[in-house]
């Protein structure tokens, strides 16, 4: 088990994203708020979960300096889930049990979320997460997904896709849609199969294969013998990575290729992910960066994800998201002085926050709000936003087909 402990620059941001400076701290003292929570520090999903991690050091740490929560210091009781629901389950009913944690923090994946859920359910502890895929599974009054996503990403993600493809002067005749059975990819997957139909975009292939999947030969295969205008992978972590090798080891580029929720580092890295497509909510590059507070909050995790070694340093989708969890919970907080549950659920369904990926509310079905989704590419060494327009990185724009 880690324990961190600490408060963030992170305060800071979400003081000037509300309007302003409110003064020196006093010093934070006596028994820590403490807040548990699971991340996936190993298993497959362990790249995201280290960054997810890393934000949450940093958040904490600078809240503690700004004089923790209620006058008290902060503790981060972090556990490792290993990227199994059964072990999050298991160290969720610990954290709230037996570690008596005040309040608990969603884990990373649509699947150890709601094994989080049920066990905040029973308990009557309100749950905010950065991460559910599947909104309709989301029907617990007390949780409070921050990443920005709609009620219906089925729709709305391959409709952005299409969109901005449109955007850029062309739309892909035929896709080829390869799909992991991780609950959150392969909900989306299956929807945008019909959003596909539905736009005139014939379908040539579709193509299952089950989460942790390690040989991506076979699927290589019949991609290339499909040979669509567009690759949607449907997958999580480095399994797009790992099927895009495979299509370059059978000498195979598609013209233009998109997934999911990818490992952003690895892919960046990989020649074979040159212009690969993906979503996001956040990219270090103006506009998202214009507010002073943010571009302080990039250059803190800039320099202690290079010290960690992390693949990508600058703060894109996965950093974003879990920075916003923090922020809406330090949001609940701060508005109601309290650590009830009860009473912090009751704010966020009333209120909007200004957080890093914009305002979120709590008042649509499930409790999700707007879709604040954007279309990015790897471009060069890093991730650019390339569409709508008006959060597009300066001077950059789509470019497909891959010359």
């Amino acid at each position: 088990m880690d324990r961190v402990k600490g408060c963030s620059v992170a305060l800071l941001v979400g003081v000037l994203l509300c309007g302003g400076w409110v003064g020196a701290p006093a010093a934070a003292s006596g028994a820590s708020v403490r807040i548990g929570g699971t991340l996936a520090l190993t298993g497959p999903l362990a790249s995201q979960g280290i960054t997810h991690r890393l934000v949450g050091e940093i958040y904490v740490e600078q809240l503690n300096r700004r004089g923790g929560w209620l006058g008290r210091p902060v503790e981060y009781v972090l556990l490792d889930d290993q990227s199994k629901p059964e072990v999050t389950r298991t160290h969720y009913e610990r954290l709230i049990t037996s570690d008596r944690v005040d309040l608990v923090i969603g884990a990373f994946a649509t699947a150890s979320n709601l094994a989080a859920m049920a066990v905040a359910q029973r308990h009557g502890k309100i749950l905010i997460s950065n991460s559910m895929g599947v909104p309709k599974l989301g029907t617990y009054e007390m949780h409070f997904p921050v990443q920005g996503m709609s009620f219906d990403p089925e729709r709305t993600f391959m409709n952005t896709v299409l969109d901005g493809l449109a955007a850029a002067g062309t739309t892909p005749r035929t896709i080829a849609i390869v799909a992991s059975k991780f609950p959150s990819v392969h909900f989306i997957s299956v929807g945008a199969r019909e959003v596909a139909a539905k736009r005139g975009v014939k379908e040539v292939l579709y193509l299952e294969y089950e989460f942790g999947t390690k040989e991506y030969g076979p699927i290589a295969a019949r991609v290339k013998e499909a040979a669509a205008d567009f690759l949607w992978i449907g997958g999580v972590g480095v399994e797009p990575k790992m099927l895009l090798e495979a299509l370059k080891q059978i000498d195979y580029v598609p013209r233009g290729s998109f997934s999911l929720f990818p490992a952003s580092g690895p892919l960046v890295a990989a020649p074979e992910a040159k212009l690969h497509m993906s979503m996001t909510t956040f990219e270090e590059h103006p506009p998202f960066t214009n507010n002073p507070a943010i571009a302080e909050f990039v250059k803190q995790f800039n320099e202690r994800a290079a010290k960690a070694g992390l693949p990508y340093t600058r703060v894109e989708q996965q950093a974003a998201i879990a920075y916003t969890a923090w922020q809406v919970l330090d949001a609940a907080i701060t508005a109601t002085q309290s650590l009830d549950d009860k009473a912090l659920a009751k704010w966020l369904k009333a209120n909007r926050v200004d957080t890093i990926i914009g305002k979120v509310r709590f008042d649509g079905q499930n409790n999700f709000g707007d879709d604040l989704y954007r279309l990015r590419q790897v471009q060069g060494d890093r991730w650019l936003v390339v569409w709508p327009k008006e959060w597009a990185a300066p001077g950059a724009r789509l470019i497909y087909p891959a010359p």
